[in-house]
C-alpha cells in the first residue's frame, strides 16, 4: 500500500486544524457581529429617543427633519401622554405593560411586529411625566451585521491560507530530519557503520538521532566481537583439524607404522574429542539463544544438588590435587527452589570445569550456596583483572586473550553460562578476587523464573 510522505500528512492536518478552528472562529463570530450590531442599534435609537423626549411637542418634526437629512431608515414614533393616551404611528408597539412602565419613569428596550415587520422599540419616559417610543425596522440591523460579515472574510480567508502555508513549513522542518534519519537508518542496514547523524530539531527527532547513533555504534562493537570470535573459532578449529591431517596423512603414506599406531590413535582420538567439545558448546549456546527454548520447573532441592555435584567433580579434581569443597548452610536441611534442576546443575557444571581448568593442585575450589537463591563457585587459580571481569561473558574474550598464558578452553563455557542463568531469570555476575584468591562467579536465582510463571 502506497502512503503518503509525513509533509503531506502534516500539511492536510495542519490545514484541517485551521479550517476547523476558521470555522469556529467565524461561526462565533457571526453570531457576535449580529448581537454587536444590535446593541449599536439599540443605544442609537435609545440615544435619539433621548434627545427627542426633551421636546415632544416637536419630535415628530424633528424626526422627519432628520429623515430629509439622512435618508429615510423606516423610524416611526409614538407619544404617551401624562393622561396615558398614545399616539403616533407607533402607537401598535406600546403594549399596557410597556406604558405602564413609560408612565412610572422608567424606560423600555423591546422588540414588536408593526405592519408586518420585525421592529426595534426603544422609549424613554419625558420630564413632564408620560414617554417618548421610537420603532426602528430590524433590517437595520440585519444591513450592518452584512457589512461587518463582508469584511470578516477577508482576514478569514488569509488566517487559513497562511494556517496551511505555516503547516507546509512546519512539516518540510520535521521530516527533513526524519528523512535524514531514515536514509541513515537504510545505509546502516546495507552494512555501513560510523555514519552520524545531527541531533538538531525538537526532542523527539533528537532522540531518534541519539537512538541511531547508539545503534551504529551498538552494530559496530557487535560486529567487531563476532568479527573476533569467528577469528578464534577458526583458530581453535584450524589447530586440531591440522593435526588430525598430519597424522592422517602419515598414516596414509605408511610413516607411522607398527607399535607407533596406538600411540596417533590416540592423539587423534584427543583432537576429534577436542572439535566435538567446540562444537557441542556451539551447538549448546544456539540452543539456548533459540525462542522456543523451554525449561522444566519443578521443585528442587539446592542442598540435595549440590550434594550431587561433590560426587561427580570430587574424584576428578582429586586427580588434579585440587581441593573440591562444598559450603551449604545446614546440610541437614533441605533448601526447595522452583527452578529447573538439569539447568542449574548443567550451569554449575560448566562453572566448576572453567574453575577447574586455571585451579594449580593444591589449591582450593569451592561451590557455596548461602541461600536457597545465592550460588557461588570459586577458585584458587590466578584471577581476574576488572576489565577481564567486565568482558568474562563475551564469548572468545577471554579465551583469545589469554591463549598461551594459561589453560583455556573453546571460549563459550562462561557465554553459555551467562545464557543459561538468563533463561532461568537470574543474574550472574563476575568477581576478579574472590576469598581463595582466584575468581569468583556468584549466580542469583529468582524464586519461580520468568518462564514458569508466564506458563
Amino acid at each position: 500500500m502506497r502512503r503518503g510522505s509525513l509533509t503531506v500528512h502534516v500539511t492536510l492536518l495542519a490545514t484541517t486544524v485551521a479550517t476547523v478552528a476558521v470555522l469556529l472562529t467565524g461561526a462565533i463570530a457571526w453570531w457576535v457581529i449580529r448581537s454587536t450590531s444590535e446593541a449599536q442599534e439599540r443605544d442609537q435609537l435609545a440615544a435619539q429617543a433621548e434627545v427627542l423626549s426633551r421636546t415632544p411637542p416637536l419630535a415628530a418634526a424633528m424626526l422627519n427633519r432628520q429623515e430629509r437629512i439622512a435618508g429615510p431608515t423606516g423610524t416611526m414614533l409614538a407619544r404617551v401622554r401624562r393622561s396615558g393616551e398614545v399616539e403616533g404611528p407607533a402607537a401598535e408597539v406600546v403594549t399596557a405593560p410597556r406604558r405602564a412602565a413609560l408612565l412610572s419613569g422608567e424606560r423600555i428596550s423591546a422588540t414588536a411586529t408593526l405592519n408586518g415587520r420585525h421592529m426595534l422599540v426603544e422609549g424613554v419616559p419625558t420630564p413632564a411625566g408620560g414617554g417618548l417610543v421610537l420603532a426602528q425596522p430590524m433590517s437595520t440591523v440585519d444591513e450592518a451585521s452584512a457589512r461587518m460579515r463582508t469584511r470578516l472574510l477577508l482576514p478569514l480567508s488569509l488566517g487559513l491560507v497562511g494556517s496551511a502555508l505555516a503547516g507546509a513549513l512546519l512539516a518540510r522542518r520535521l521530516a527533513r530530519p526524519l528523512t535524514s534519519a531514515a536514509a541513515v537508518a537504510h545505509r546502516l542496514a546495507d552494512g555501513e557503520r560510523g555514519l552520524p547523524v545531527g541531533t538538531d530539531g525538537p526532542t523527539e527527532v533528537a532522540e531518534l538521532a541519539g537512538a541511531l547513533n547508539s545503534l551504529d555504534a551498538a552494530l559496530a562493537r557487535s560486529e567487531n566481537r563476532q568479527r573476533d570470535f569467528l577469528l578464534s573459532v577458526s583458530h581453535e578449529i584450524r589447530t586440531p583439524l591440522t593435526t588430525v591431517r598430519g597424522y592422517a596423512e602419515a598414516l596414509a603414506d605408511e610413516v607411522v607404522t607398527g607399535a607407533e599406531v596406538p600411540q596417533v590413535g590416540r592423539v587423534l582420538t584427543g583432537e576429534v574429542e577436542r572439535l566435538e567439545t567446540f562444537v557441542g558448546d556451539l551447538l549448546s549456546l544456539a540452543r539456548l539463544e533459540s525462542d522456543d527454548f523451554r525449561l522444566e520447573v519443578t521443585e528442587v532441592d539446592l542442598a540435595a544438588l549440590l550434594t550431587h555435584v561433590a560426587e561427580v567433580w570430587q574424584p576428578l579434581c582429586t586427580r588434579h590435587g585440587v581441593d573440591f569443597r562444598t559450603e551449604v548452610p545446614d546440610s541437614e536441611a533441605p533448601l526447595p527452589l522452583r527452578t529447573d534442576g538439569f539447568r542449574v546443575r548443567q550451569l554449575l557444571d560448566g562453572l566448576i570445569e572453567n574453575a577447574l581448568r586455571v585451579t594449580p593442585a593444591g589449591r582450593p575450589l569451592v561451590v557455596a550456596l548461602s541461600d536457597s537463591t545465592v550460588l557461588q563457585v570459586r577458585d584458587g587459580g590466578p584471577g581476574l583483572t576488572d576489565a577481564d571481569a567486565a568482558v568474562a561473558f563475551e564469548r572468545g574474550t577471554l579465551t583469545t586473550r589469554y591463549r598461551g598464558v594459561r589453560p583455556v578452553g573453546s571460549g563459550l563455557g562462561l557465554a553459555i553460562a551467562h545464557r543459561l542463568t538468563t533463561r532461568l531469570g537470574g543474574t550472574i555476575t563476575a568477581q576478579g578476587r574472590g576469598p581463595e584468591g582466584g575468581a569468583c562467579f556468584t549466580v542469583r536465582l529468582p524464586p519461580t523464573p520468568p518462564q514458569a510463571q508466564a506458563q
